[in-house]
This record gives structure tokens, C-alpha cells and sequence, in this order.
């Protein structure tokens, strides 16, 4: 299969806004926003696609990150765009809590599930953010071990599930390596180390 799209530093706005009030800049922000998550996505989808070749490989344990597998790296980021997009998909007001994730699904170990929950991801996406407000208020709950709480924006959590899940494609990058399985450079890094690097485009 080939490549999936490059990231351009910057983007134009897409996708057909049913709001005409909304100001030009934050619909472009979150354009963005959205453009930089699903390229994230997409290189968990371009990795699954053209780089790992067998379920094993999901769930190998990794040697220097003890109890890590690729599989439990994609379940966990996917969760956190899940668990956003479950939030906004509800009336408001918008209350958020990442400690709610699933564990032990079928996208840990099965390349055609991983793929499937990244597609269907993505699809959400696509369905739900353009219909934002990026500032809309989100009241976000989390255990730190002590319960906390703390007001964020709905463009503000899109922006962290992508950042987390670089993070996470940088381990899943380090387990790949114990496998044996080459990747894109530009795989688990994040946009302002590509553009720091001149890489932007190959994201």
C-alpha cells in the first residue's frame, strides 16, 4: 500500500463548516488541529499497513520497557481521542476523564482490529470536530493519585491526544527497533521537532 499523506507545516480549512458565524482564525486553528491528529493517526495506520507484518509483532514485550507492547501503546493513545470524541459526541456540559480506558481489547492484538479502531477513529473525527467550537469549555477530571479537576477547552484536549500519542508512537518506535522493524523516519516524533529539523513535510 503507499504512503499515507504528507503534513504540510500549514493548511488551509477543508472541511464544510455548518456554522458561517464562526470566526475565520479559530476555524483554522482547528483545522489544523484536526489535520495534525489524523496525520498522527496515520502513521500508527501507515506502520499496521506497511511495516508490521504478523499479530505476534503486537504483542511482543519489549526487553527495555518492561511490559510494553506496540499493541498496548496503540490501545492507549487511540483511548485518549477516543474518550475526547465520547465527551463532545454527549450534550454539554463537556466532562472529561482519561482514567477511563478499556484494557485487554482486540486492537492489542490483532493488526485487522488496530487498523479497524484507528480507521474508525479517524471517522469520528472527522464527524464530530468540525462541528466545534475550539474553545468550547471541557471540565477535565483526573486522578494524580488525588482526584483533581481543572477547566480546559475542547481544542486544547484535541491538541494533547495528538501530542500523547507522538509520545507513545516514540515507545512503540523503540520496541519496533527490538523487532527488528524499520520505520519512517519521521515516525514518533513530534510536529515542532519535524519543523525544527526541516521534516515537516515528510510527517
Amino acid at each position: 500500500m503507499s504512503a499515507r499523506p504528507e503534513f504540510q507545516a500549514t493548511t488551509s480549512s477543508t472541511i464544510e463548516r455548518e456554522d458561517p458565524e464562526r470566526a475565520p482564525a479559530e476555524a483554522k486553528q482547528l483545522d489544523q488541529l484536526l489535520d495534525v491528529g489524523n496525520k498522527i493517526i496515520d502513521q500508527a495506520l501507515d506502520m499496521i499497513e506497511n511495516s508490521l507484518s504478523s499479530d505476534d509483532q503486537l504483542t511482543h514485550s519489549s526487553k527495555f520497557l518492561p511490559g510494553s507492547t506496540i499493541g498496548k501503546h496503540l490501545r492507549h493513545a487511540r483511548d485518549h481521542f477516543a474518550l475526547l470524541l465520547d465527551c463532545i459526541a454527549a450534550p454539554p456540559p463537556y466532562v472529561l476523564n482519561y482514567d477511563k480506558r478499556s484494557r485487554n481489547t482486540p486492537m492489542e492484538t490483532g493488526l485487522g482490529a488496530a487498523r479497524d479502531a484507528l480507521e474508525d477513529t479517524k471517522q469520528r473525527l472527522a464527524d464530530l470536530i468540525p462541528n466545534m467550537q475550539l474553545n468550547a469549555p471541557l471540565t477535565l477530571n483526573a486522578v494524580t493519585p488525588y482526584e483533581q479537576t481543572f477547566q480546559s477547552t475542547v481544542g486544547r484536549e484535541l491538541w494533547f491526544a495528538g501530542l500523547h500519542a507522538i509520545h507513545h508512537w516514540s515507545m512503540v518506535r523503540v520496541i519496533a527497533g527490538e523487532l527488528g522493524v524499520e520505520l519512517d523516519d519521521h515516525f514518533g516524533y513530534a510536529p515542532s521537532t519535524l519543523v525544527a529539523k526541516g521534516m515537516a513535510s515528510k510527517m
